[in-house]
């Protein structure tokens, strides 16, 4: 480190205008969370602090800090659909992250077609790549060091179903650039699309490279 890197305490000090944190850890995939509340009625809503947590089994989470609707349905209900939010439906994924009074059907409001799920009682956005029909398995607030509970409550859901759109699988798999995923990259209204991918190969060490032995000459 050197005399030009910045370094803050968070919480006791505010050196820049804007908390940069969403902005370093980016970029961060949307969830498009679908619900119904008690009565059935459905919700949609986009949330980017969300993400895949292990594949067997495959289990996501999503977290609300403002909009309470999706934590309170999947809460209540027991089910939640994350659907893929791709480059054309960005205008619509935004048009769904308006604070609508509870029991207004964002689906109608984004202009939105919703298909059913085969596994879950709440819809999916017929038009996004892929859906994910999810099951809760625990919803929680974290405690902060000082002993505060956090605001934000995350919902974990194990995946039950996957539903794809055959054009977006290329050589038995999900083709991710094709899809064109739009993902949030910092403060209120930045954002970013994945439009091309490139492969890393992971390495491959021997148990003598790793000890650092050669061998005998």
């Amino acid at each position: 480190m050197t005399d030009a890197d910045l370094f803050y305490e968070w919480g006791k000090e505010k050196p820049l205008r804007h908390d940069p944190i969403k902005a370093i850890v980016a970029p961060r995939p949307i969830g498009w969370i679908s619900t119904l509340d008690r009565d059935g009625r459905p919700n949609l809503a986009p949330f980017s602090f969300f993400n895949n947590l292990s594949s067997t089994p495959p289990t996501v989470v999503f977290s609300c800090e403002t909009e309470t609707d999706s934590c309170d349905n999947a809460e209540a209900t027991g089910e939640f659909v994350c659907n893929f939010v791709s480059l054309d439906l960005a205008q619509q994924m935004n048009v769904t992250s308006e604070g609508f009074p509870p029991g207004v059907n964002e689906f109608e409001m984004a202009a939105l077609e919703a298909a059913p799920c085969r596994l879950v009682k709440p819809p999916r956005v017929a038009q996004a790549p892929a859906a994910l029909e999810c099951k809760v398995l625990k919803a929680m607030n974290l405690t902060a060091l000082d002993g505060q509970t956090l605001r934000a409550r995350m919902v974990f859901g194990q995946v039950v179903g996957v539903h794809i759109r055959h054009e977006f699988i290329t050589n038995g798999r999900f083709d991710t650039a094709k899809a064109q995923p739009v993902v949030r990259c910092g403060y209120l209204s930045d954002y970013a699309v994945v439009k091309e991918m490139f492969e890393l190969p992971r390495p491959r060490f021997t148990p003598r490279q790793l000890t650092g032995k050669r061998d005998a000459v």
